[in-house]
């Protein structure tokens, strides 16, 4: 029982990198479910410290999945109204043309919305450009995290 928990934490750990790049798969919910998982039904125990610590880089990449896009598109000059409006269309184009549809819809909304606003061509343009490298960020960060989370628990598991 104990190596089918440990195979199933590392699954849903490696699930949570693979997550990490394709949009709409929730990176950091399926590491902190494999952390979970083992530390619940696990034969050795954690550690507070380790528990602790993977959990929190968890719910770090959950929180760098959600907010990456609609904070750049803000860093960028963006108002709110467009950060906010940007993040809608990228989630509901998801759902329309799959994973490309997030990255699409975000800076497709993000240079209608600075034209509507009264931004001329070129600030709008570099203001979705701004957009489309926090979306690739923030992947790349949840990427480093989830690969981070899993390199951790395997040396706290294993190793020690």
């Amino acid at each position: 029982m104990a190596e089918v928990v440990f195979v199933v934490a590392v699954v849903l750990l490696v699930a949570g990198m693979v997550g990490s790049v394709l949009p709409a798969v929730p990176s950091g919910l399926f590491s902190l479910a494999g952390i979970w998982a083992y530390a619940l039904f696990g034969s050795d125990p954690l550690g507070p410290l380790a528990l602790g610590g993977l959990t929190l880089a968890a719910i770090g990449t959950v929180v760098v999945d959600h907010v990456g896009g609609p904070v750049a598109a803000k860093l960028s000059g963006s108002s709110n109204r467009t950060a906010l409006i940007a993040a809608a269309v990228g989630f509901v184009l998801l759902f329309v043309l799959g994973p490309l549809g997030i990255i699409v819809g975000v800076i497709g909304a993000v240079f209608f919305l600075e034209l509507v606003e009264g931004a001329d061509t070129e600030t709008a343009a570099k203001r979705s450009i701004y957009t489309a490298a926090g979306v690739l960020g923030s992947a790349l960060a949840q990427l480093l995290l989830t690969g981070t989370i899993l390199l951790a628990f395997v040396v706290v598991t294993v190793v020690f």
